[in-house]
């Protein structure tokens, strides 16, 4: 039988929550941080939860976003198939042949993203990768009207992988869509449940915010609401323990307990902030991996870049196979993430986040 934590995963990657469209996400986490002082949304639809310590500062944002990557209806075809744009970064060759779910205001309708038979492709075809715009959505509909009037589809509706949670042989390995960022939130909800209530000596702000996957949107206007002293953003991480993706890539790995981003192209985080972190998970005897990746962008560099400025660190938990119908995690990883996130916030007081913000003595 699946315990507490299995349980809030699986609702969490079950939960449809398409970038733009996060509303189910943010029902769970409305449960999740009920003991909140304050739920409130900003105007895009983040939620901010405060949690007050002993201490009315400093002001610490923990943040995850809610939204996945998804599609959404563009126009129906004469013949009853959808044209589609996508929502977030897709690879091409990660969208074909997929099972979707269309959301439309009567319920979900299942699709899949057609792709022509092998038999009758040229040689030089079988080699091609199939662009998006060449795509299609077959929801079993036979004309425009039909899809329109019996399935009740519309352009602008948004459609999300069809890919329910399950745990791998042994267990402690999970199967799921949209762990970007669904396993923050989780570690954020795990974190808060080890809080005492106040037993933190600052002001927490639990954060899930919406529309990273285009443009990290929620992160600026919650921050901007926020005014955080300090924030750490928990992110799905980039493992790079399977075949096909090198060290000089990536360089997390399950198993290997949570991970820092040292470098992407979106920030540089904090490094007293890191080395705080680094140093903490090592008196807790907690494994901590770093990540140094050219790409990647995510919702700490709207924060740190709020008003003047704030340190920010990202926590993360390592994830195989990112931004495609499946990925695979490990409970270790989370729980350990969790653990450290806990003890950070626990540790936080006002001398410490002075510290960490100063610039005043070079290192």
């Amino acid at each position: 039988m699946p315990d507490a934590l299995e349980t809030l995963l699986a609702e969490l990657t079950n939960a449809d929550g398409p970038t733009g469209f996060e509303g189910p996400v943010r029902a769970i986490m409305r449960r999740e941080w009920a003991a909140a002082s304050s739920l409130e949304t900003d105007g895009l639809g983040s939620l901010i939860a405060r949690f007050p310590g002993t201490q009315e500062r400093p002001r610490v944002m923990v943040a995850a976003h809610m939204d996945e990557l998804g599609l959404l209806v563009r126009r129906i075809t004469d013949d009853g198939y959808l044209k589609f744009e996508t929502l977030g970064g897709w690879l091409d060759q990660a969208i074909v042949n997929q099972r979707w779910r269309v959301l439309t205001r009567s319920g979900a309708v299942p699709g899949v993203t057609g792709i022509k038979t092998v038999h009758v492709m040229t040689p030089e075809a079988r080699g091609q990768v199939f662009k998006k715009q060449d795509l299609f959505i077959d929801v079993g509909a036979t004309s425009r009207e039909d899809a329109a009037e019996r399935l009740g589809i519309r352009p602008g509706d948004p459609v999300v992988p069809d890919s329910l949670f399950q745990p791998l042989a042994g267990g402690t390995r999970y199967l799921a869509k949209a762990w970007d960022d669904r396993v923050g939130l989780a570690v954020i909800a795990l974190a808060l449940r080890e809080l005492d209530a106040g037993g933190h000596p600052n002001e927490v702000v639990a954060v899930a915010t919406v529309q990273e996957e285009v443009g990290l949107r929620g992160a600026q206007t919650s921050a901007h609401a926020v005014q955080p002293d300090l924030a750490i953003n928990v992110e799905s991480g980039v493992a790079a323990d399977y075949p096909g993706i090198s060290q000089d890539e990536a360089q997390e790995r399950l198993g290997g307990g949570p991970g820092i981003f040292l470098h992407d192209s979106s920030m540089l985080p904090n490094l007293r902030l890191r080395d705080f972190l680094a140093d903490l998970a090592g008196e807790l005897g907690l494994a901590l991996q770093y990540n140094v990746l050219s790409g990647y962008g995510q919702d700490g560099s709207a924060i740190q870049r709020a008003f003047a400025g704030a340190p920010v660190v990202n926590l993360t938990v390592p994830v195989r196979y990112l931004h495609s119908h499946t990925g695979v995690v490990q409970r270790s990883d989370i729980e350990g993430a969790a653990r450290l996130l806990a003890e950070v916030l626990r540790r936080l007081d006002a001398d410490t986040v002075a510290r960490l913000r100063s610039f005043d003595d070079e290192r």
